[in-house]
């Protein structure tokens, strides 16, 4: 479904990304994994067309969408829940999910996709009225992937969705990550917490500097001696 190949990117001057190569078949949860500043957020803002590479090729479905703006991008079927969740604040839940939307014009769908997201996450049907800054942490993630969810993707990406939550939401925002997959998602996954995204993880990358230095089946890297002393502190 998706494919990188000797990617680049810059920042000015600075080149973040150094010759990135991954895929993403459909129905796969692939993680992305690093240290802070690895280039894990860069690799997901140049998916989805927030920020345009200098050098390589992005495939999703066949099609190059190195040239295409975030919108169309969208439209194509790639939907992003950003690091730090960024929900719109002052509009309610429902009017955030309404957001999430924003490209589809079936009104029947819509309505129908609403109430996915509200089987999936109760809370958010209890607070459909609520604004949404004023929702807890863990129930601004929530809304943030029931909104991505909205634009019916056909690829989802998550920038370290458990960033900040308490330790029981963190398992709420995984099962859901399992129950999506069940339901035919397809997910690259980027999250500091290796251990929780190695377990649902059909494989992963390890990014470093801006490279990938390791990749393979999730069982098989969680039992790396790279990334057990790396990353999870054994």
């Amino acid at each position: 479904m998706l494919r990188l190949i000797d990617l680049h990117t810059h920042y000015g001057n600075i080149e973040c990304l150094k010759g990135v190569s991954l895929e993403v078949k459909k129905g796969e949860i692939v993680t992305l994994l690093g240290a802070n500043g690895a280039g894990k957020s860069t690799t997901l803002m140049t998916i989805s067309g927030l920020i345009k590479p200098s050098g390589g090729r992005m495939e999703f479905c066949g099609e190059d969408i190195c040239k295409l703006p975030p919108h169309i991008i969208v439209r194509k079927g790639i939907s992003q829940v950003p690091e730090g969740r960024r929900v719109f604040p002052k509009l309610t839940v429902m009017e955030n999910l309404e957001m999430g939307g924003f490209a589809r014009t079936n009104k029947q769908e819509i309505a129908k996709d609403k109430e996915e997201v509200f089987s999936l996450f109760p809370i958010l049907k209890e607070r459909a009225r609520q604004i949404a800054g004023t929702l807890s942490g863990g129930e601004q993630q929530m809304l943030a992937i029931g909104r991505a969810l909205m634009a019916r993707p056909k690829l989802l990406l998550l920038d370290e969705p458990s960033l900040g939550l308490a330790p029981m939401l963190v398992g709420t925002i995984f099962n859901c990550l399992k129950t999506l997959k069940t339901r035919g998602a397809t997910i690259l996954l980027v999250e500091q917490n290796v251990h929780m995204a190695l377990k649902i993880a059909d494989r992963g990358y390890i990014l470093e500097t801006g490279r990938i230095v390791l990749s393979g089946i999730a069982n098989e890297l969680l039992t790396n001696e790279m990334v057990k002393k790396a990353y999870l502190g054994e």
